[in-house]
This record gives structure tokens, C-alpha cells and sequence, in this order.
């Protein structure tokens, strides 16, 4: 290589330089900001985690701690003062709290902690389902039938996780408003669902001859 092409590598090495610099000086901050950001972020979501987890536990002690009362009003009057920041903490809570209401008599205070948990928007369906069903189970005493009815209907829907569990309802409110028939109807139904499980089978086979019907043999099931 001459000397004339050395120092012309040289330059265009040089004005390579010059131009790398001057995009540094120019957007280097970019790539800076870029890295504050990420590292920020990532401290950000570690302290986030750090606090949920300080927060479970917190909530868990506080619930033991509730639990390990022997007597159930003051162990739902403990719950009730426990506070839960998280949507599903707080139906855990409500659960365990009916659940001391009902112990401690007060089926009234239950059946509101409960369906604290069923209006709950933000929970999963078969958490507020549920909520709902056994709000419903609590005031079989105490709501009209035909309030109930139309409650276990909306559970008994196409889809809803509770569904079946609901026509078993409704068949026992058909029975306890006289209609036998409509009640064994819904029970033969029920025995046919590919969904049902064997407990429940059984159960509205067992109702079913308790109301003086005979089960109709199950369709066998493809698949």
C-alpha cells in the first residue's frame, strides 16, 4: 500500500471517528435514558413484588391469628377487623368470615359477607358463584321461593360453573312447592348431562325414587 493510500485510510478513519462522536454527543443520552429506564423499571417491579409478598403475609398472619380463637363470634368479630388490599384476599376473608358467622349464629351477617364476594366484579365467576350459592343456601328459611327461584336460575344458566349443582336446587324448590312431576323431570334431565359427576348422579337418582319415580337408564356417552 503507498503512502498516499495510508494516509487517505487514516482520514477517512479520522472523519469515521469524528462522525461517531458527534452521534454520540448528540443521541448518547438516548442510550442513557434507555438504561435508566430499564433499570428503573426493574427496581420498580421488585419493590412491587416485595410489597405484595409483605402484604400476603401480613394477611395470613392476621387471619391465623383470627382462626386460633376458640370462640366463633370472637373469631368473627376478629376476621371482620382484618383488612385485605387485594380483591382476592379480601373474597378469602369474606369466605372464611361467613363461615365463623354462620357458627356464631348470625346467618344474617353471613349471607351479606358472602354476597360482598358475589357482586365482587374483579373475581373470577366460579369464586362469585359460589358466594352466591351458599348466600342462597343460608336463606332457605328466610327468601321467598320464588326469589330463590330466580337466583338458582341465573347459577343454572348455560355455562355458569355452578350450573348443575343449581338444577338440583330447583328441583328440591319444585318439590317443596308441590310440583313432583316438574321436580322428577328436572332430576332425569340432570342424570342425563355429560357434565354431571357421579355424586350428583347418584343423588338425583336416590330423589328420584324418593318421589315415587324410577330413574330412567343413562344414555350411553360417546367419546
Amino acid at each position: 500500500m503507498s503512502d498516499t493510500d495510508s494516509f487517505i485510510d487514516e482520514v477517512t478513519e479520522e472523519v469515521r471517528r469524528d462522525r461517531l462522536y458527534l452521534l454520540l454527543r448528540r443521541w448518547g443520552w438516548v442510550g442513557v435514558l434507555a438504561v435508566v429506564l430499564i433499570v428503573g423499571g426493574a427496581a420498580f417491579n421488585e419493590v412491587r413484588k416485595a410489597r405484595a409478598t409483605g402484604q400476603a403475609q401480613d394477611l395470613g398472619d392476621s387471619i391465623l391469628a383470627a382462626l386460633a380463637l376458640n370462640d366463633s363470634a370472637e373469631r368473627a368479630a376478629s376476621l371482620s377487623e382484618v383488612e385485605a388490599a387485594a380483591p382476592g384476599g379480601d373474597a378469602v376473608l369474606n369466605m372464611l368470615l361467613s363461615a365463623s358467622q354462620v357458627e356464631a349464629g348470625s346467618e344474617a351477617d353471613a349471607v351479606a359477607s358472602l354476597n360482598t364476594i358475589a357482586v365482587q366484579g374483579d373475581l373470577p365467576e366460579i369464586y362469585r358463584a359460589i358466594a352466591a350459592f351458599k348466600a342462597l343456601l343460608l336463606q332457605a328459611d328466610s327468601l321467598p321461593i320464588a326469589d330463590r327461584r330466580q337466583q338458582f336460575e341465573a347459577l343454572a344458566a348455560p355455562g355458569a360453573p355452578l350450573r348443575l349443582l343449581a338444577e338440583e336446587q330447583l328441583a328440591l324448590l319444585d318439590v317443596a312447592e308441590g310440583n313432583v312431576d316438574a321436580a322428577i323431570a328436572r332430576l332425569q334431565a340432570l342424570r342425563q348431562d355429560a357434565e354431571i359427576g357421579v355424586d350428583l348422579q347418584q343423588r338425583a337418582a336416590q330423589l328420584i325414587v324418593a318421589l315415587g319415580g324410577e330413574p330412567e337408564p343413562l344414555i350411553a356417552r360417546q367419546g
